[in-house]
């Protein structure tokens, strides 16, 4: 009878040690978390900061001081994540994410790419993590309260970012393979693709197309989406595709079915745009 009591009482001691979960207020942050994120080609950079305010004081070379590590935010150090390997400053990044530190100075900063992301402001702060670090001149810009980073696109996969604050402005490049990475993308997607799915091979053979590059991959995808099904997109991109390899009876047989298969299910400027296209063709 005992051994049976004992699993019980041992139950009821564990439940009687336990206690609840502690009540907790969500801390109020004077400098608000944010994070900043750009797609560039099929890369991503995202930026994850909290915001100080200026309030009045005097930051650079006294709230922030010159020659000293800064976390390039407040509270936790800002990170950077770069989704794919890049550049930034023209060097060398693997894809992963980097704590964000800089060192102002008066007319010259140190910014710095260090592999321990997640730290409490600069306070454990090593150089011997960093992965790179490089210079930058600072510029004069617009009175900004809260500090603020902004990811601008210059291209398709390329892009500054800026780090503003108070009158300043610092700034570098950022850019990544685009080419490389999506085709590997590519690859890679064709490789799990059914040959019974017309989209993905017609998707391969139009970036092939759209982009001058591998037209004997170009023709080989199309065709290849052709066989799964018959769309007015993929007619269009094979019209394209033999158009580009001077095959023009084909090239107006393809545009011809795709003007066919589009009526009625196109807008009507899109069949009208290949009308006029297909007229132009003819010899």
């Amino acid at each position: 009878m005992c051994s049976l009591l004992l699993p019980a009482l041992f139950a009821m001691s564990l439940a009687a040690q336990e206690k609840p979960a502690p009540v907790r207020l969500t801390p109020l942050r004077v400098s608000p978390a944010c994070t900043v994120s750009q797609e560039l080609g099929i890369s991503k950079v995202d930026i994850t900061f909290a915001r100080p305010a200026v309030k009045g004081r005097k930051i650079w070379g006294e709230l922030v001081p010159f020659g000293q590590v800064w976390r390039a935010g407040a509270n936790n150090a800002t990170v950077i994540t770069f989704s794919h390997a890049a550049k930034a400053a023209g060097q060398d990044v693997p894809a992963g994410t980097y704590g964000f530190f800089v060192i102002p100075g008066e007319k010259t900063w140190i910014l710095i790419l260090n592999k321990k992301a997640k730290q409490w402001g600069a306070y454990d702060y090593k150089a011997e993590d960093d992965v790179l670090r490089w210079e930058a001149t600072p510029q004069a810009g617009p009175f900004l309260e809260y500090l603020d980073y902004r990811v601008l696109p210059t291209g398709t996969g390329s892009a500054t970012v800026e780090l503003g604050w108070e009158k300043l402005r610092v700034s570098f490049p950022v850019a990544f393979d685009t080419r490389a990475i999506y085709w590997a993308h590519l690859e890679d997607t064709l490789k799990k693709a059914p040959e019974t799915d017309w989209v993905p091979w017609y998707q391969a053979a139009k970036y092939c197309q759209e982009q001058a590059i591998e037209p004997a991959k170009a023709l080989a995808w199309i065709e290849k989406s052709l066989k799964a099904s018959d769309s007015f997109w993929n007619h269009e991109t094979a019209a394209r595709i033999y158009k580009d390899a001077k095959r023009m009876p084909e090239a107006r047989t393809h545009l011809q079915k795709a003007i066919d298969l589009s009526k009625g299910k196109a807008p009507k400027e899109y069949t009208e745009n290949l009308e006029k296209e297909l007229a132009a063709w003819k010899p």
